[in-house]
């Protein structure tokens, strides 16, 4: 349980590193709020079309009594809606990182400076890193469809889908959540995406524990946008704990020497002090 824990304080350290610097804080703020009018148009056209899709997706009803025929329709708009919630959670992160590449690579380079060890750049051009960044937002993409697929069948299964199904969907957007942030920051560290997905499962907990509660904040998109710089800055340091990287402590006391040190004749035995002779008197003349 400690790791829940950990990794809700540095999705809270985060938020405080990026609210002490106004600058950057500000920065990081326009990638999302692009992504948002973006998604705001498609969750309007949403509103629109989803009694249209379940309906053209359930012929067979047509055939039911209007009350039944109601109650299957709008069971299945809700579960679409929670589906497209799911997938633009995840997705609004990936859109977002990748229109905001350099802001946020910029933000957690930042990061690990103040931390007292900056990690190297890739190298790469950022047409590269771009390319990179949506190969693997893809390959995220095609994880998190599967999975709510597989959610969305489980919500047909009485009282399992109305209350085990939603807690598994918030674990699973919370784990690519978090995969999605600390990208940025363990990309640069030369980590490959199962490479990465392989170091998040070994610390479940941790990674749960930082997506979780941010999957939950970002059901509101104008939310998301706001929290975004600041859970840029907080995964950057959860990826320097994952990766076992710590910073230097400056007023360190060196400790007191051991072993040999402690023996008459060690390698690290204090000299003894050398006897003080006074200087001669001075003669008096008269």
């Amino acid at each position: 349980m400690g790791d829940l824990g950990a990794g809700l304080g540095y999705l809270v350290k985060g938020q405080r590193w990026v609210g002490r610097r106004g600058r950057q804080y500000g920065f990081g703020l326009l990638p999302g709020l692009l992504t948002l009018v973006l998604y705001g148009a498609a969750l309007v056209a949403l509103v629109f079309w989803a009694d249209d899709a379940v309906g053209w997706a359930t012929p067979f009803a047509d055939t039911w009594s209007a009350l039944w025929s109601a109650v299957l329709r709008g069971f299945l708009t809700v579960l679409l809606w929670a589906l497209a919630l799911l997938l633009a959670v995840v997705s609004f992160t990936a859109v977002t990182l990748l229109i905001g590449q350099p802001f946020y690579e910029a933000i957690s380079e930042r990061v690990d400076a103040s931390e007292g060890s900056g990690v190297p750049g890739t190298g790469l051009p950022l047409w590269r890193e771009l390319w990179i960044s949506a190969r693997d937002s893809l390959r995220v993409l095609v994880r998190v469809t599967f999975y709510g697929l597989l959610l969305f069948a489980a919500g047909f299964l009485p009282v399992v889908g109305q209350t085990v199904v939603p807690a598994v969907g918030f674990c699973v957007t919370g784990f690519f959540l978090a995969e999605e942030l600390t990208a940025v920051a363990l990309q640069r560290r030369g980590l490959e995406f199962r490479e990465r997905l392989t170091l998040l499962k070994s610390r479940r907990l941790l990674t749960l524990g930082f997506g979780v509660p941010l999957a939950l904040c970002f059901l509101v998109p104008v939310v998301a946008v706001f929290l975004m710089p600041g859970a840029v800055a907080g995964a950057t340091l959860m990826a320097r704990d994952l990766t076992g990287e710590t910073a230097p402590e400056p007023d360190a006391v060196p400790e007191p020497p051991t072993g040999d040190a402690d023996r008459p004749g060690g390698a690290h035995t204090a000299a003894a002090p050398l006897p003080v002779t006074p200087p001669p008197a001075r003669s008096r003349t008269t």
